[in-house]
């Protein structure tokens, strides 16, 4: 992971954007971490930053985990459906 200040980021933005399409950059305050950037190269890298983040998918993944469990499983295509199906919706 690459460390940068936040003066270096706002003097060369291009730059550190490039950098963060291949490992996140950690961006500093005072010596203090403050948040972290993180590229995409591509779509489906935006994609599955996007679904990963969506608190219905990992409702999902939770229940999965837990039907797992008890040797049930849910398909993906059932997940992808219902995540459509809540896009339509709303």
């Amino acid at each position: 992971m690459k460390t940068v200040t936040i003066a270096e980021l706002q003097s060369n933005v291009s730059h550190y954007l490039e950098i963060a399409e291949a490992e996140d950059v950690l961006i500093l305050v005072d010596d203090r971490p403050v948040g972290i950037l993180r590229g995409f190269a591509d779509e489906d890298d935006l994609f599955d930053y996007q679904l990963e983040s969506d608190p219905r998918f990992l409702e999902r993944v939770r229940r999965a985990r837990a039907q797992f469990r008890t040797g049930q499983g849910i398909r993906l295509e059932d997940i992808r459906a219902e995540l459509l199906a809540d896009d339509d919706v709303g």
